[in-house]
């Protein structure tokens, strides 16, 4: 799997998380505070665990984006410090694509 689809998975990953996540908030927040003790007890329970759920999330976040702007800052140091190597590597990698593209 290149970086491109793995990130793009993890993406898509994050975004389902969060759809979970929204979706437990409402729904607790739609069942409201009805009920016995244990009940209202395990709703409390509940909501702390999704704001934890919610703040590791936030944090896995930031750190994805963080190393997502490293590579992209190495990336381009690299480029700007070998723009011949960084064009001899892309038409070496569009070659091969075309070569692949071109069998199927």
């Amino acid at each position: 799997m290149t970086d491109t689809a793995a990130q793009t998975e993890k993406a898509k990953l994050l975004d389902d998380v969060r759809s979970v996540l929204n979706n437990t908030e409402e729904l607790l927040a739609s069942a409201g505070d009805n009920g016995s003790e244990k009940a209202r007890e395990l709703h409390q329970k509940l909501q702390t665990n999704l704001k934890l759920a919610k703040a590791r999330l936030l944090d896995a976040e930031k750190a994805a984006l963080g190393r997502a702007k490293e590579a992209a800052k190495a990336t381009d140091h690299y480029v700007h410090e070998n723009p011949w190597k960084a064009i001899g590597i892309a038409s070496a990698i569009a070659f091969l694509l075309g070569l692949l593209v071109s069998r199927r």
